[in-house]
């Protein structure tokens, strides 16, 4: 996937180097290795991905990969830039593993580096003096979603509902009402307070609900 070379720098499908491996909060022991990483916590595949496992970091792709594009899809309103935000938040997280303290799930954590990745290709791709939050949502409004009338109804209804909340608002909702993460995580993830987040949501959900007026039983 990249011409780098090995080491913690190299992309999550390169094996490091055993020099680049970190202690992270293990006491610079090696965790021990589950009869299969399916079947390990999510902290435990952290402190085995820290130390280099590969295996370990591609069983944190295949727990958390579908979620994180599921959100960047609905976020930038664009399937390819989705997948390059999260192949780029992947990478991220395999080179800053180490620096993780755990301070949030290793979920929440994922899905800060996702929004941020998100935000930087948007920025890239449209280099404007603006907030994050502005930023998104003009890459959201400048890319034609499905109209209600088109498609199997609801659903296309509620993309198109969704793209037209402000890029905050979306988020929030996405992750309280289809990833099922509690205030204080999408707290984290938005790097704001829970009042804020509880705002947000209720403007949410005010706007949804007047949008998909039409969709009452």
């Amino acid at each position: 996937m990249s011409d780098e070379s090995p080491g913690r720098d190299a992309p999550p499908d390169a094996p490091p180097d055993e020099a680049d491996a970190a202690d992270a909060g293990t006491g610079g022991r090696e965790p021990s290795r589950p009869r299969t990483w399916a079947e390990a916590a999510d902290s435990t595949l952290r402190r085995a991905a820290t130390f280099g496992d590969i295996d370990a970091f591609h069983e944190i792709v295949g727990r958390h990969g579908p979620a994180m594009l599921r959100y960047a899809s609905r976020t930038l309103n664009d399937r390819g830039d989705a997948e390059e935000a999260v192949q780029d938040a992947f990478v991220a997280a395999w080179r800053t593993l180490p620096d993780f303290r755990g301070d949030s799930t290793l979920r929440t954590w994922l899905f800060t580096i996702t929004r941020r990745k998100a935000i930087d290709l948007v920025r890239r791709k449209r280099p404007l003096p603006v907030t994050d939050d502005e930023l998104l949502e003009r890459a959201v409004g400048a890319t034609p979603g499905p109209s209600v009338g088109e498609g199997s109804g609801f659903v296309e209804a509620l993309d198109t509902a969704l793209a037209a909340l402000p890029e905050s608002q979306r988020s929030v909702w996405l992750l309280r009402e289809v990833e099922e993460m509690s205030y204080a995580e999408i707290a984290q993830v938005q790097r704001t307070t829970e009042t804020a987040v509880r705002g947000k949501l209720a403007r949410a959900r005010a706007g949804l609900q007047t949008m998909l007026e039409g969709w009452k039983p």
